[in-house]
């Protein structure tokens, strides 16, 4: 079967949607390699590369199509799909084409969340606009929606009254090199690196309302006089992010709050740029720390229980579906509950190798290769 995938995200974007892209492209070009897969690029990048017999990039062609990439990619690329014969196209991040389902060619479309129809006072208006017109078109018009999360799926259902039958649950799998056991050497050398602490807690995300890291600090702060250990933060933002940096210099926490997007290091690193030596980050940290108030999946928590490293999350929408029974669960907005289960993995360490343990036992549910295998179920079902 020739297979189209929107690539935009998959070749230029380095957070969620990108991960996602790369890691199922390559993932289904590995476990199911009897087909052609066709990664449709609105323009050439040099920041990833996906390789493997039976992947092949797309660019525009046409001098108007390179003129106006973004037409090209959400409705003139039809043209080029049916050259190349594809049979079926699969929107990786909310969108189709538009009048593909005119075409005779079989569309999926993955929707990861809906979070902007829930928040959408955390957006730019003009851009609620944008999401609701793409969004609304895809669940609308592919043949078949896959949502990365049984929260997301019911989501769809709510928002936009589409039949449960038209929508599968593929959960994600994350970067394999996060199965890996990263060794002490490599680990102090990532430390030094960085200029990392000995004992660190972690987080991981942009940093955005939604995403609370203010309510972590609190919890540092709670337990300064106890447990002074520091948080490191993989992530970066604006108003909120200024919002979180004046509490922490308000109350004194500029040693235990350590923003490693700011390191000059990780700004001139390829290692940080492109998520190589977070694996050793993560496998050194006490525990990852993520409270959001809402997530579509939360592929930190996946990134955590493969490192085997403790995670807190939330106990709402779909973080614990990923997080599994031996995650620690707290209500992302009472820092006493977070502070609480920062020291019970501190100090308990029966309990911390436990949650390790079967943390991992629980992440194998989500191998490339599960992941793989359920969408390709989907991609036969329809085709």
């Amino acid at each position: 079967m020739n297979i189209g995938l929107d690539a935009k995200r998959a070749f230029h974007n380095n957070t969620g949607l990108g991960n996602y892209s790369r890691t199922l492209i390559q993932s289904l070009s590995q476990y199911h390699p009897e087909h052609e897969y066709f990664l449709f690029n609105p323009k050439l990048s040099n920041k990833y590369q996906l390789e493997g017999k039976n992947i092949h990039e797309i660019i525009p062609t046409r001098f108007i199509d390179k003129l106006f990439t973004s037409a090209w990619r959400s409705s003139w690329v039809k043209n080029d799909l049916k050259k190349l014969n594809i049979e079926l196209y699969h929107g990786l991040s909310h969108e189709i084409p538009i009048g593909i389902n005119k075409t005779g060619i079989k569309s999926i479309v993955t929707i990861h969340d809906l979070i902007y129809k829930r928040y959408p006072n955390q957006f730019n208006p003009i851009d609620v606009k944008i999401y609701d017109k793409k969004f609304n078109y895809a669940s609308k018009n592919a043949d078949h929606i896959i949502a990365i999360s049984h929260q997301t799926k019911q989501d769809i259902i709510n928002y936009f009254g589409t039949s449960p039958e038209k929508i599968s649950v593929c959960h994600i799998s994350c970067a394999p090199s996060f199965a890996d056991v990263v060794n002490q050497i490599e680990k102090d050398r990532i430390k030094k690196l960085f200029n990392l602490p000995d004992e660190y807690f972690l987080y991981v995300g942009s940093i955005i309302e939604r995403k609370n890291l203010l309510n972590i600090c609190k919890a540092i702060l709670l337990l300064k006089s106890e447990l002074n250990i520091p948080l490191v933060v993989i992530g970066n933002g604006k108003k909120y992010k200024e919002q979180v940096k004046s509490f922490v210099k308000e109350n004194g926490l500029e040693n235990e709050i350590i923003f490693l997007s700011e390191n000059i290091n990780a700004k001139t690193s390829s290692e940080f740029f492109y998520g190589s030596c977070f694996p050793a980050i993560y496998q050194s940290a006490i525990a990852m720390i993520f409270p959001s108030i809402f997530e579509g999946f939360g592929l930190p928590v996946l990134e955590a229980l493969w490192s085997k490293t403790p995670v807190i999350t939330s106990n709402i929408s779909s973080l614990p579906e990923v997080g599994g029974e031996n995650s620690y669960y707290v209500d992302p907005l009472n820092p006493k509950e977070i502070a609480e289960g920062m020291k019970k993995i501190y100090s308990d360490k029966s309990f911390t190798e436990n949650m390790k343990t079967e943390g991992w036992k629980f992440a194998q549910h989500f191998t490339q290769e599960n992941c793989a295998n359920f969408v390709m179920d989907v991609y036969k079902k329809i085709c």
